[in-house]
């Protein structure tokens, strides 16, 4: 027997998910695309997640202008504001129920996020960090004002991993940096991989994220 991958529309969204192929009640991963990507853009990233995990890779909510779809509103900014996702955020925390996905177990997920996605994922686990297990930012970014809405160490317990290219042109290196600075600072344990590459994860990264499910 295999995992069963489906399609469907729920609410609004449009998902791609990967049910273990045993019986049971299964932890889950969500995979969050970046700009112009969709619920297939991530799945790559699937093999490396657990076989016996729930895999949910949703299609962000908003078309973008140059093709795919977004995590927030077409902006002006050249970076957006943690207000920017606050819909898709709150959309998320109601799609990630056992009301759409009885075989899930939601009480400490796993987010995997790249790009964009990856900044969306850093703010759901500090909105939701009581649901949140791993967080993993792949080539991103945490909004810079996102310290501003929290305090304390609401990260703590939350495990996370950043890898980045320090050729990135994208997303520049220093926002992956201050990204592990503000997690680390709100109580997050974070491993961190950098490597010579551009706007992508590289195969010793790709090992990197494998490792740290392990872990």
């Amino acid at each position: 027997m295999t995992a069963t991958i489906l399609s469907t529309e729920i609410d609004g969204w449009i998902v791609r998910y990967r049910i273990p192929e045993r019986s049971g009640l299964f932890r889950v991963s969500v995979l969050l695309h970046g700009l112009t990507g969709d619920e297939k853009s991530m799945w790559i990233f699937a093999s490396r997640v657990p076989a016996d995990n729930l895999v949910i890779s949703p299609r962000g909510l908003y078309p973008s202008p140059m093709g795919g779809f977004s995590w927030y509103p077409p902006s002006s900014r050249p970076w957006p504001k943690s207000e920017d996702f606050r819909a898709a955020i709150e959309a998320l925390r109601a799609l990630l129920s056992p009301r759409n996905f009885s075989m899930g177990d939601f009480s400490r997920i796993t987010l995997i996020g790249f790009s964009q996605g990856a900044a969306l994922a850093y703010l759901y686990a500090l909105r939701f960090p009581e649901q949140v297990e791993r967080v993993i930012g792949l080539a991103g970014f945490l909004p810079e004002d996102a310290i501003t809405l929290t305090d304390g160490k609401p990260l703590a317990g939350v495990r996370a991993f950043i890898a980045h290219g320090n050729r990135d042109t994208v997303v520049p290196l220093h926002m992956a940096r201050r990204t592990i600075e503000v997690l680390t600072q709100l109580g997050a344990r974070v491993t961190y991989c950098e490597e010579n590459v551009g706007h992508k994860l590289s195969a010793g990264c790709f090992r990197g994220l494998q490792s740290f499910f392990k872990a």
